[in-house]
Order: structure tokens, then sequence, then C-alpha cells
């Protein structure tokens, strides 16, 4: 695609909720939450602080390992299910904040594959020959939409931020996005929108926080992102051999496990964070991203594969050479 990743940067909230804290909060114990999601730990946003917030520290930071400013950038996609507010969209509040006055601005809504939705969206605008430049980033506070008193999901989420620098230039190898709308219900925040508009009994029934089928999701995570990677990696002319990192979707260490073993990829070559970040939806893959090029583990010239499952039901890979 002509297309270059030239930085990255994330940002995590400094407040860390442990699994020691749950259980104080609700009825579970830390060795049930580790044994079934492999997560010790997450981060919290604090009052006051809005995903645009988080976006743009992300936004910051890759821009400078980019060496680009805020006059130079062009287009500013955020994916995130948890806007500020449902207009404008979180892109615009992170362009204020830049001060990146010559960009064009949106978000995109593929819930968990928003991140690997948005770079490629901005990577096919680039290509094209619309934009020179672009940050894409994955953003999200999913302590605000966490019903505390449901065990089965409270312990999962956590908020962060991360964010990559495209440009011109050999990087972007190739991708599989996808989506099976049949298993809308499978995993959704049903309140808020026009099919069921904010009400007291859509309050008092935690509507507004988000349900979901934990087997559902796992057995499509499972095989979602498995296919998604052969197929990305048969358009490409690689194979799992060509990968040096595999950059997965951070939702439960059993489903990253299972899909890797179905890949035939060791774990000595998967980015794993969930243990201190929880999932963080859009945020996990450029988080994960940036924490293996910042502690050398994906060095210039290596290849990675990015690879998510969302709400939707969607999924996406996208291949790259660092």
């Amino acid at each position: 695609m002509n297309v270059r990743l030239s930085g990255v940067g994330s940002y995590l909230p400094e407040r860390v909720l442990s699994n020691p804290d749950l259980e104080k909060m609700v009825d579970t114990t830390s060795e049930w939450i580790l044994e079934r999601t492999g997560i010790r730990e997450r981060r919290i946003a604090p009052d006051g602080v809005a995903t645009s917030d988080l976006a743009t520290i992300a936004a910051q930071r890759a821009m400078e390992r980019a060496g680009i400013s805020a006059g130079d950038v062009e287009l500013i996609v955020v994916g995130t299910v948890t806007p500020d507010m449902m207009f404008p969209s979180t892109a615009c509040l992170v362009q204020r904040n830049l001060q990146a006055t010559g960009a064009a601005a949106f978000d995109v809504g593929a819930a968990c594959s928003g991140f690997v939705y948005g770079l490629m969206t901005a990577a096919s605008m680039i290509s094209s020959g619309l934009y020179r430049n672009a940050i894409v980033i994955g953003a999200d506070t999913l302590s605000r939409i966490t019903d505390w008193t449901d065990r089965g999901t409270c312990v999962l989420f956590g908020d962060g931020a991360g964010a990559v620098v495209l440009e011109p230039g050999e990087g972007i190898l190739g991708s599989c996005l996808g989506a099976d709308g049949k298993g809308w219900d499978a995993l959704m925040q049903p309140a808020g929108g026009s099919l069921m508009p904010a009400t007291h009994e859509t309050v008092d029934k935690r509507l507004h926080t988000i349900k979901m089928n934990g087997n559902q999701v796992f057995k499509f995570a499972v095989r979602a992102m498995a296919n998604s990677v052969i197929e990305c990696l048969d358009r490409c002319g690689m194979t799992r051999d060509d990968v040096n990192l595999l950059i997965p979707h951070q939702a439960n260490t059993r489903i990253i496990e299972a899909a890797a073993a179905r890949l035939g990829i060791p774990l000595d070559r998967v980015a794993v964070n969930i243990d201190k970040c929880g999932n963080m939806s859009s945020a996990s893959i450029p988080v994960a991203l940036d924490q293996a090029v910042q502690s050398g583990r994906l060095k210039r010239g290596d290849v990675g594969v990015m690879v998510a499952f969302g709400g939707g039901l969607t999924w996406g890979t996208a291949a790259f050479r660092w």
C-alpha cells in the first residue's frame, strides 16, 4: 500500500485497579479472575478525564516519535466505543486538543476491531494520494460503561489509548477485515442509541453498560482471529514463519493462547499485556504495539501482525513491516 507506520505512542491512566481491589467490590476472587482471564490488574481513568484526553496524549507521543508537528497532520481517525459524547466525534475533540487545525477528523465504530479498521481506512486514503499522513488512535474508557455489579464482565475491562502515525513509505503489507452482523447481540451496549434512548428505566436496569455472552464470544474470537490471520498472510504471500510478532486484541489470555495454537505461532512470538492492562477494546493493540517497540521486542524491519475481534461481530488483521 506504500504506507508505513512512522511513529507509535500510548498512554495508560495512573490508577491501578487490582484483583484484590475487585474482591472488595464484587463476589469474586483474585485466583478466579486470573485463572479465567489472565488479568491481574487494569488501569482506570480518573473522574473528569475523557476518552479524548487519553487519545490526545497517545497521539502526541506518536507524533513526537514520528517527528511531525500539529500543523503537519492531515487526518485523524479514532476507533472507540466510548466517545466523549454521541457527537461531535472524539476525533474532532482530539484535533482541537492537538491544535491540528488542518486535519480532517472522524471516528470509526467497529468495537474492539476499531483500531485495525481505522488503520486500514486511513492507510487506503494515504495510498490513494488523498492525504499525506494520518494519526490513527485506538482509545477507550470502558470503566465508564462497565456494570460493576456484574462479576462476569467487570473484571475484564480497563482504560487506555494508543496511536500510530501513518506516512507514505514501505510498511503495511496487507489486511483482512470482516463482520458477521448475525452475532450483534453477543457483545453490546443495549441502551443509549436510537433503538433504546436513555430513560429512567434503561438507567435503572443498567442497560447502558456492556452485556456479553461469554461462551459465544470465546468460540467466535478464536475462530475469527485464526482465520483472519491466515487469510491476511495468504494475501501477502507469507506464512506464519515470517511473523516476528503477533499482536492480538487483549480480551482473554485463553483466547490468545487458543488462537496462537491454531496458527502454530509460539507464545514467545505473541505480545501479551492483558495481565497488566485488562481488555481496553480498541486501545489494546496499539498499546501492546507501543510497548513492544519501546522494549525492543519489535525492531525495525520486523514483520508484525495485528489481529482483533469485537462487537458487531467484527474482526480485522493487518500485517506490516515495522
